[in-house]
């Protein structure tokens, strides 16, 4: 799991039992036999180039389900409860509105489209005309049970396939079953309880993605980390993952996934998979699972290798053999094709399509996610301060992504905005200090979920409980289409008394304070600069004579700055990150540039990666110990852009200077300092 927000917790390895070898050793032989039986009459195009198809103009809310027909593309919409119909020309219209959360969609043989309602916990049916009937399910059940298909009740589907013969395939995804609808009626095929195991009495745990595999069927088990088979009988077998999530690539008893959700099958039988941000492939004369890109978090056409998605949860193939995906939280449609004859998103378009803080903030009236919603509460941390220590190294540190706010423990912690679930895993990792729940545009860290203070349950049907043999809690889970409204309970605080309050859509965060009104907040305390220092190329400090106050500049240097900010009524403990830092070069009272020459914004999450060029050695902040903030304020970090940098003093003709030193808070306060050099040549 990435370390976007707080320190992951690490999934723990398992081991293969006799049994589970020989099964994989099965699935080896079966995909060996159907690989070597297809492989040579393949025509499929080689799929190497990312585009973007539709969803550029932010038309689309969530694509979540895709499928083809006559050419065109649908896509089920999540978010605004609609299915999109996306012509040749990339133009896309609404097919049927009036869902709830719809989730995985599919072409019946008579061509009506059915839909995965996962809202309305129920089977919909669409005609070619945009007619709207319920196939199977009941609206407003948390149950399940085996019935007429119309009495039936489901769990909150996400999964939905559908067979060459009408049979139709169903991932009750929160009873953790595979389900078969045929003739007028809804019965198990698979699937026993949570869990994980093969056999007649198989366990699946969060399936979602479906997909037809001969005349087999082939489940995303999503919280397995699993690809699984199920037999015509009811058979359930696992075909590749070790059960650690994790994007590791290699045979299928070695491979392991993050989190799949969806899963398609080209003409020749190769298996695709959606696996957190990654497209991954199972396949080969001897069956691998390979991952097509680098499975970075993002939005990049182009090559596929170097391609990003962002939580992709739907997967097709059209006429052509050109794979198609439904990208969850870039909003977008994208294609993976031969050839570069397609659109790819531009840099500018991304920016575009950004949420912008002045309109995310007036989504909802202002309030604090406690009660009184309008009583301040201090402010222990904001986005952008490192969490870890910096130490040569090291790569166990990380960006903080959202904003601390204080509470005490076993305090009720209320949601600030009214939304729904849309992840299909929007818990995770339970009964630990990071324990969270992620809506569609706002995270929640650090609550016992659906809990209190004694663990006690909540009467709330909405956060589901899952347990061991022993009767022990091990997980909650809260389905997709899950509505939440502002003011109503998440849970209560652990003993890191604060709610993390992440601000934007994932992989999009803002910084809370520009994105969110706090009612009551204020700042009218200037940073504090605790010492400037620099340094050579190599890290070197660089020392004034005992009778100069100058320092001599004679190559690249770095400038290091050791800054913290304040807000109003804070505890004097509390140390902030700063805003904005950077720094300008004067000679006498006249700038060297218009502009600084270079600076560190956080505006916006930047990748975890550019925390090396944020912060210098000795940085360290967190729950406990000393609060230390150096700014390494010769680099430029803004966003997902960051690069180093140095004050070059060959630019410079000799003479004196000053550098000029600003760390500014969100609310405008700026502190500088200023550092005389001089440059000889």
């Amino acid at each position: 799991m990435p370390k976007s927000n707080e320190k992951p917790v690490k999934s723990s390895h398992r081991f293969y039992s006799p049994a589970r070898l020989s099964l994989a050793v099965l699935a080896a032989c079966i995909c060996l036999l159907y690989y070597g039986c297809t492989s040579a009459r393949s025509d499929r195009p080689n799929l190497q180039y990312v585009s973007t198809i539709a969803g550029i103009d932010n038309t689309i809310g969530e694509p979540f389900g895709i499928a083809v027909k006559d050419g065109e593309t649908y896509v089920s919409d999540g978010e605004k409860g609609v299915i999109w119909r996306i012509a040749a020309d990339g133009v896309a219209t609404v097919f049927a509105s009036g869902l709830d959360t719809p989730s995985g969609i599919a072409f019946n043989t008579n061509g009506d489209l059915l839909v995965a309602d996962a809202g309305s916990n129920s089977i919909i049916g669409i005609s070619s005309s945009g007619t709207i009937a319920t196939i199977a399910g009941s609206d407003a059940t948390w149950m399940f049970t085996d019935h007429d298909a119309v009495a039936a009740k489901f769990n909150g589907p996400v999964g939905i396939a559908v067979a060459k013969d009408g049979r139709v395939f169903v991932a009750d995804t929160y009873n953790d079953r595979i389900l078969l609808i045929y003739g007028g009626k809804v019965a198990t095929l698979a699937g026993s309880g949570t869990g994980f195991a093969d056999g007649t009495a198989a366990k699946f745990n969060t399936p979602t993605g479906l997909a037809i595999w001969q005349d087999k069927l082939l489940v995303a088990d999503t919280g397995n980390n699993r690809i699984r088979v199920v037999e015509p009988d009811g058979q359930v077998w696992t075909l590749a993952g070790t059960g650690t999530s994790d994007l590791v690539n290699g045979s299928l008893l070695s491979a392991s996934f993050v989190q799949p959700t969806a899963i398609a099958v080209d003409p020749d039988g190769t298996i695709f998979v959606a696996d957190g941000n990654a497209i991954r492939k199972i396949g080969g004369v001897l069956p691998m699972v390979t991952t097509l890109n680098k499975g970075d978090r993002g939005t990049r056409d182009g090559d596929l290798w170097i391609s990003r998605f962002n939580r992709p949860s739907g997967l097709a193939f059209d006429k052509t053999g050109e794979l198609l995906v439904a990208d969850s939280e870039n909003r977008l449609v994208r294609r993976i094709s031969a050839d570069k004859s397609n659109h790819e998103i531009t840099p500018d378009e991304i920016a575009a399509r950004r949420d912008k803080p002045e309109a995310f903030r007036n989504l909802q009236p202002a309030r604090w996610p406690y009660d009184p919603p309008t009583a301040k509460r201090d402010i222990a941390g904001t986005l952008g301060e490192v969490r870890g220590e910096i130490k040569p190294g090291s790569d166990d540190e990380w960006f903080h992504n959202g904003l601390d706010i204080a509470g005490a423990y076993g305090e009720t912690a209320r949601f600030v905005r009214t939304e729904k679930v849309l992840k299909p895993v929007a818990t995770e990792n339970f009964n630990t200090l990071r324990e969270l729940i992620r809506m569609p545009t706002l995270g929640y860290i650090h609550i016992r979920l659906g809990r209190d203070s004694s663990g006690n349950l909540f009467d709330d049907p909405r956060f589901q409980f899952q347990k061991d043999t022993t009767g022990k809690l091990i997980n909650v889970r809260v389905p997709r289409g899950s509505k939440f409204t502002a003011g109503e309970r998440i849970g209560t605080l652990n003993p890191m008394n604060h709610v993390h309050l992440i601000a934007g859509r994932t992989g999009s965060e803002m910084n809370a304070l520009d994105a969110l009104i706090l009612p009551g907040v204020a700042d009218t305390r200037p940073p504090v600069i605790e010492k400037v220092t620099l340094f050579d190329q190599n890290w070197h400090e660089l020392e004034t004579a005992a009778a100069d106050p100058r320092i001599t500049i004679s190559g690249p240097t770095r400038i290091v700055v050791r800054t913290f900010d304040q807000v109003d009524g804070n505890n004097q403990r509390r140390r902030l990150g700063l805003y904005n830092v950077g720094y300008r070069i004067f000679q006498g009272v006249t700038p060297m540039t218009t502009a600084p020459a270079a600076e560190i914004k956080f505006d916006r999450m930047p990748p975890n990666a550019a925390v090396k060029f944020v912060y210098a050695t000795g940085s360290h902040s967190g729950a406990t110990g000393e609060t230390i903030f150096n700014y390494i304020a010769t680099n430029a970090v803004e966003a997902e852009n960051y690069r180093e940098g140095f004050l070059d003093p060959t630019q410079l003709d000799a003479g004196a200077y000053v550098i000029r030193v600003f760390a500014a808070d969100y609310f405008g306060n700026t502190t500088i300092k200023d550092i005389p050099f001089e440059v000889k040549k």
